[in-house]
């Protein structure tokens, strides 16, 4: 397994000093990394990314997130394509404070439903 990446603080997440694995089963990194390497600057694959980054020099309004919703769901059909999910669902929190959320209800091979939050700053 891998070891699990935070979206939160962009770190390995870690308990009593040693590195999480990924409770996902990888699922939680395909996700992250998909989502947070900005589309066509990945070395070994140009189609692996989404265009997320580019909402950052965005203004916090509604059509912010359905351009996020958009992105994400883009960016995240390779994991469907290859067959290690089955569904993605997506929506999003906007609290208006500088930060949209992306809510991911993904649904494993296995059949085990997993969420992932993933925050995407804008102004």
């Amino acid at each position: 397994m891998d070891a699990w990446i935070n979206p939160i603080t962009r770190d390995y997440q870690l308990t009593a000093g040693v590195v999480t694995r990924d409770p996902a089963e990888g699922l939680a990194n395909a996700v992250y990394l998909r989502l947070m390497t900005p589309l066509g600057s990945y070395w070994d694959d140009p189609t692996i990314g989404s265009l997320l980054h580019t909402l950052e020099r965005e203004k916090d309004v509604k059509r912010v997130s359905v351009l996020a919703k958009q992105y994400c769901e883009q960016a995240l059909q390779p994991i469907i394509d290859d067959g290690r999910v089955t569904g993605i669902a997506v929506s999003t929190e906007q609290p208006h404070n500088g930060w949209l959320n992306l809510l991911i209800e993904v649904t494993a091979a296995s059949g085990r439903q997993l969420t992932f939050k993933h925050p995407v700053k804008v102004y």
